[in-house]
């Protein structure tokens, strides 16, 4: 092999398929580090979707994304839900360093509905990150909202019912959530791009908790902003 192919080889920017992350991480990180070490770029997908799949909701799935969403606020750009289970809890919000008055919370009941919400979102170029609940839903509204992702270069993070891990999805990367015991959850990677994962992880915090230690997150205060798709 020349010398030219021997260095282009071994440029730092050059991905390997059997390669978790890339040379240069380019993901947002997720506050924990044995998962930025699981996923590629080291953090969530940018202009990528994520998918979170979880057989209930109340568990400490949003605590896992506290950071992103804390970590939003230096952009300044609204963060948006779409159709959560339940509103959030103005109080927890505040303690895990998200603003409120930054977060928009969509009502949509359809599928049809909350990917047209979850598009506009993503459109609009104001919004740091994307959240939505999602059912069973067609593969090609999903690559809709992939397409749309991927020129809003934000994270889109999905929420969906644990029996849509049977089916194919478009989504980058796909996260299994389930709660162990207080204070930790288990996260089964179903799907990255890259060597795939053998091992679950096991993650540690106080929000990390199975219902109904999780009453604060659930509890019925009004959306800062609710829209209607």
């Amino acid at each position: 092999m020349s010398t030219q192919a021997l260095n282009l080889f071994r440029h730092p920017s050059l991905w390997r398929a059997g390669d978790v992350s890339p040379a240069v991480p380019n993901g947002i990180p997720t506050g924990h580090a044995a998962l930025n070490a699981a996923l590629p770029g080291q953090g969530w997908p940018v202009g990528e979707m994520t998918e979170l799949l979880t057989d209930c909701s109340g568990h400490g799935e949003l605590s896992l994304l506290m950071p992103l969403l804390a970590g939003a606020e230096a952009e300044g750009n609204w963060r948006v839900w779409v159709a959560p289970p339940h509103l959030p809890g103005v109080s927890a919000l505040a303690a895990a360093g998200v603003r409120p008055r930054q977060l928009i919370v969509v009502r949509a009941d359809t599928a049809g509905e909350r990917v047209w919400a979850i598009r506009q979102a993503l459109r609009s170029g104001v919004c740091s990150v994307v959240v939505g609940w999602l059912d069973r839903v067609d593969n090609a509204l999903l690559r809709r909202l992939q397409l749309a992702v991927r020129e809003a270069a934000i994270p889109l993070i999905l929420f969906r019912p644990l029996q849509q891990a049977q089916h194919a999805s478009p989504a980058a990367l796909r996260l299994q959530l389930s709660a162990r015991a207080a204070g930790v959850l288990r996260i089964d990677i179903l799907k990255r791009r890259g060597a795939p994962a053998n091992q679950p992880l096991y993650l540690q915090g106080a929000g990390f908790e199975a219902p109904p230690a999780m009453a604060a997150m659930r509890c019925a205060a009004p959306p800062v902003l609710a829209l209607t798709a």
